[in-house]
């Protein structure tokens, strides 16, 4: 058994010692006073001092891997990029614009009597002359307002023979003979007005071209203004379309044109600018253009949609690359390389073309500029530039 020894008391057992102790030594409020001490011992406070060191240590070696014999970080490698110089050429003035075809002439073939249709001489499509023979009408009565009108005529004209001879004889006034002579001419104008309404039985072409779809058959009644085909002449077709009023300064008569439509791929129709409208739309702000085309194998119909090119008078101009254009908050850049370093350089464009745009002001010829690799470079770095293969 295990004794405990307490001033003025007598020795008690180990039992009776944690009967007597302080209640805060019972509950656990105080450690012994050998276990702090074993806690705070100052190789802890070495081993901590030793790691810190060689972790500063550490870096150092680091950092003086990453510094030169200077003192100064190293440059990195110089940028691998593609340039193209800047070179002056002829460059002509391109506009673009759309329009619709319409034939050389073109008209819609109509009666100017109500009439039965009797025959009917052209085939859909066909190519006919002026003058020729379209559609026969009933004409039987404007033959019988011919011949009677004919027969007043004969009288009035042998009337006025006989009046002459006897006016010359002295034996008939002047004012019998003028009376003879005014019924004569009347006579003759009812023969002509029965001639004409028996010419309008006869519905003739106006002009070299081809006809449309008829519209009317043999028996079918007409009235003025019914459709009964039509007749374009498409040897020559007309291009109407709009251009910016900005490019009033090249527009004029002659100027050659090219144009397209979808429906023909592979053609190209060349022409020129026959008129120019003499108004600029104010609410469009373009104006009016007409070109004609040539259609001898009469492949371009009216109506057809097409794209139109128009060139002018090319100029010498400075281009470069599309690519070297850097468009930045409505301006345009480009890095030029000079010596191996980089210079970003605001410059004026005007022109684009596919692939190509012209330089107002900001770029001198020869001058290169980065067409690959705009994207890795900043003002002032080193590159390492590749001539263009274009």
């Amino acid at each position: 058994m295990v004794y405990m020894h307490v001033p003025g008391r007598e020795k008690l057992p180990l039992m009776a010692r944690e009967r007597h102790a302080p209640e805060r030594l019972r509950i656990g409020h105080s450690m012994p006073r050998r276990a702090t001490r074993e806690r705070h011992h100052p190789s802890t406070w070495l081993r901590t001092a030793w790691v810190l060191m060689l972790m500063q240590s550490l870096g150092a070696c680091i950092d003086h891997e990453r510094l030169g014999d200077a003192g100064e970080m190293r440059d990195p490698p110089p940028v691998a990029v593609v340039t193209a110089a800047a070179t002056v050429r002829p460059l002509a003035i391109e506009i673009e614009a759309v329009g619709t075809a319409r034939a050389n002439e073109s008209v819609e073939v109509t009666s100017k009597a109500s009439n039965v249709v009797t025959a009917i001489r052209f085939k859909e499509g066909d190519t006919v002359r002026r003058g020729a023979v379209l559609v026969e009408m009933d004409n039987a009565e404007a033959l019988a307002s011919v011949a009677e009108a004919e027969a007043p005529l004969a009288d009035s004209r042998s009337q006025f023979e006989r009046s002459r001879e006897l006016f010359t004889a002295q034996a008939l006034s002047r004012a019998q003979l003028d009376q003879l002579e005014a019924s004569l001419k009347a006579n003759q104008a009812r023969l002509a007005a029965a001639k004409a309404q028996l010419a309008d039985t006869v519905i003739r072409a106006a002009f070299d071209g081809r006809t449309g779809f008829r519209h009317v058959s043999v028996g079918s009644f007409v009235s003025p203004g019914t459709a009964i085909t039509t007749l374009d002449d498409t040897s020559v077709i007309k291009l109407d379309f709009t251009v910016p009023e900005t490019y009033l300064f090249v527009l004029q008569p002659g100027l050659p044109v090219k144009a397209a439509a979808a429906g023909l791929p592979g053609r190209v129709f060349t022409g020129r600018v026959s008129h120019l409208d003499s108004r600029v739309d104010p609410v469009t702000r373009s104006l009016a253009v007409r070109a004609e085309l040539p259609n001898p194998d009469g492949v371009l119909r009216p109506g057809m949609f097409m794209t139109v090119t128009l060139q002018g008078e090319a100029a010498p101009a400075l281009i470069v690359p599309e690519a070297a254009i850097v468009p930045e908050q409505g301006r345009f850049f480009v890095f030029v390389v000079d010596d191996g370093i980089v210079e970003r350089r605001a410059v004026q464009i005007g022109t684009r073309r596919p692939g190509e745009v012209e330089i107002v002001a900001g770029l001198d010829e020869h001058e290169r500029v980065i067409v690959e690799g705009t994207q890795n470079v900043r003002h002032g770095m080193r590159v390492r530039e590749h001539a263009s293969a274009t």
